[in-house]
């Protein structure tokens, strides 16, 4: 009998089978049983880790202390507050000086589109002044010329008419304190009806533009009552004085 091992028979029995192997990746029963955290936490855990735990890893790799990298941290965000703060402030004040050169701007362009419009229908109004003169000189006798007053009658209708859609009003002055923001004394005169710096009559028209003097009117005014009548009351007062002297 020869060394051979194969002639030796076997037992099915005794020989063992070999284990069943763990495929690559798998997690042993064992090692499975005993962690508690799921591999999905872990991998966002590894994607996003808080800044305190990061702060501690960065503090471990320098070799310096956790609460002094804390502390640098917090100074940075102080920092940044205030940076902020200071931005927010800027933009505050921008903000504000924008929007009053909004409103600057439209006061201006509101200003220039009432100086235009003055400047314009100053231009109009000796057309006006001329159809008042017309109005009143013309007396129509004839059935024709009373036909053409009526028609020259409703065109300066028409115009006046336009003029008040626009704002524009005529001033009544004769009987009011001469004021000089709205009338331009050109004849002084004494007056025995009114009192001294009232107007006594309408020279020219003056006319307004809502609240703006479109154009100043002229008017006469008058100076109070004359000299003579001004010294004959003193005088009188003084005669009647001295009779009562005398009785």
């Amino acid at each position: 009998m020869s060394g051979d091992v194969s002639s030796f028979p076997q037992d099915s029995a005794t020989v063992s089978t070999p284990a069943a192997s763990t495929p690559l990746g798998a997690v042993p029963p064992d090692s499975a049983a005993g962690d508690a955290t799921p591999p999905q936490f872990d991998a966002a855990a590894a994607q996003h880790p808080s800044p305190i735990a990061d702060a501690a890893s960065e503090s471990a790799a320098s070799g310096e202390p956790a609460g002094d990298r804390l502390r640098q941290l917090e100074a940075e965000l102080e920092s940044l507050k205030a940076e902020n703060e200071s931005l927010r402030g800027q933009y505050m004040r921008i903000a504000a000086d924008f929007d009053n050169f909004r409103k600057r701007q439209s006061r201006d362009q509101d200003d220039l589109r009432t100086q235009i419009a003055c400047s314009t229908l100053s231009e109009i109004l000796p057309v006006v002044d001329n159809f008042e003169r017309a109005r009143q000189q013309l007396n129509p006798q004839h059935e024709e010329a009373q036909s053409l007053h009526g028609s020259y009658q409703g065109l300066y209708k028409q115009l006046v008419d336009v003029f008040k859609q626009l704002g524009v009003a005529p001033m009544r002055v004769e009987g009011e304190p001469f004021d000089p923001n709205f009338h331009e004394a050109v004849l002084r005169e004494p007056s025995d009806e009114h009192p001294e710096d009232v107007v006594i009559a309408e020279l020219q028209r003056g006319y307004r533009l809502n609240d703006r003097v479109l154009r100043h009117a002229l008017v006469k005014v008058s100076m109070g009552p004359g000299p003579g009548q001004a010294g004959g009351a003193p005088a009188a007062a003084a005669d009647q004085g001295d009779a009562q002297a005398g009785d």
